[in-house]
């Protein structure tokens, strides 16, 4: 087990998932046994690990997805798991399935299962959006999953609320989206891209959301079947590529918000990207009030910054916690995948003057297991769950699952 480079984190173990790199991650303790869900990149399906002992991971299942179908998502709440299904947006070969003709059939909307016994999932019902689907979804429990989702006669994704009181049979209880995004009606975007990225956090009556070149948006959903807006942010220009809103994290009991862009360019040829803590005590006036400090090469690494190194540079995914007991949650310390960067890890006990106090930066991938990053084979941190004992799960677009731990 190669060890990357490290300031204030240790890593603990590593899994290869059988060489298929995964994405986003759900975790449940059933039993005193602990069980981590990957939604994976290039491979349609997910995995089931036991990681009870972080330093072992244990692989226990692969279930294949459907093919043509993204399932990069999944979410785990009360026994229940979600798990978001897209048509494959980027190119058929990221499935590792060549050659697909145009009209490849393909899955779409959600799955929802039974995972009470935690390794052997049953699927209880399937929503469909009608298009092509969900991107990132927020589900902690309860009865509504709020979802980003690809619906007929509007462009990109937007903002439905789904009703899984019975699980065979999940129905639409409400949707917003923004008036430029309605081209059935004649709408025309005003900005290069704007939809829901996701997830639609929910925070009472509120819900908070990453909305791409939109910003972010505040809806208030106290009546679930007709949310209304009660604020937005711009943050691009000047910050931002263009998808210049990815996440927006409410920590609500401090009045704050995380909010970051996403690179999509590799070598840093876009607008500078951001990670940032937004003040929301005044929620029809939101206002960014600081900046997460750029991160700096380890010392003796051959580039002078990680734009030179190659890949994509900049945030992309926070730890969410998700109201979940088996996670960790505090709102004094940031976990941030970083791509090219790793992980990186903030102190935001002054909201003014957010502080990097620890890294994890993988080393480069030696096997090319999908087609990005295209510029250079180099480690590109996707996402990161922390669980309540502090262990760190990260995931990457050519590696297996790094299980670290802050030592502060």
């Amino acid at each position: 087990m190669e060890k990357g480079a490290a300031k204030n984190i240790e890593l603990i173990g590593y899994h290869d998932l059988e060489c298929r790199p995964a994405f986003k991650m759900a975790m449940q303790v059933v039993h005193e046994r602990w069980y981590l869900y990957l939604g994976h990149f290039w491979s349609s399906g997910w995995t089931v690990l036991d990681v009870t002992q972080p330093s072992k991971p244990e692989f226990l299942k692969f279930i294949p997805g459907p093919a043509n179908t993204e399932t990069n998502q999944v979410q785990v709440a009360n026994g229940i798991m979600v798990t978001a299904l897209e048509k494959q947006i980027v190119l058929p070969e990221m499935l590792g399935r060549q050659n697909l003709p145009p009209d490849f059939p393909y899955e779409e909307g959600v799955y929802i299962w039974d995972v009470k016994d935690p390794v052997n999932p049953k699927r209880l019902g399937h929503f469909m959006t009608g298009s092509t689907g969900t991107h990132r979804n927020h589900w902690e429990g309860g009865r509504y999953v709020h979802l980003a989702a690809r619906i007929r006669g509007f462009e990109d994704h937007i903002y439905v609320i789904l009703d899984i009181t019975d699980p065979s049979n999940p129905v639409e209880a409400g949707r917003w989206w923004l008036p430029e995004q309605w081209v059935a009606g004649g709408a025309k975007w005003t900005k290069p891209w704007i939809g829901l990225h996701g997830p639609a956090y929910p925070e009472g009556d509120r819900a908070y959301l990453g909305y791409g070149g939109a910003g972010m948006v505040i809806l208030d959903i106290s009546d679930i079947t007709l949310p209304r807006l009660v604020s937005r942010l711009d943050f691009h220009p000047p910050l931002g590529s263009w998808l210049s809103c990815h996440t927006v994290l409410p920590l609500s009991k401090r009045k704050l918000a995380l909010v970051n862009s996403e690179a999509i360019k590799e070598n840093g040829d876009e607008a500078l990207n951001y990670a940032g803590i937004v003040d929301i005590s005044d929620e029809r006036n939101p206002r960014l009030m600081s900046l997460f400090p750029i991160p700096e090469p380890p010392p003796g690494t051959p580039y002078r910054d990680f734009c030179e190194k190659g890949g994509r540079f900049g945030p992309h995914n926070f730890h969410h916690p998700q109201r979940q007991a088996c996670l960790e949650d505090r709102d004094d310390r940031v976990y941030l995948t970083y791509f090219n960067a790793g992980l990186r890890v903030y102190d935001i006990s002054d909201p003014r003057l957010p502080r990097e106090i620890a890294y994890y930066v993988p080393p480069d991938p030696k096997e090319r297991r999908g087609l990005l990053p295209r510029t250079a084979l180099v480690a590109q941190s996707e996402d990161v769950l922390v669980d309540r004992r502090g262990y760190c799960y990260v995931t990457d677009k050519n590696h297996g699952l790094h299980v670290l731990r802050c030592t502060l």
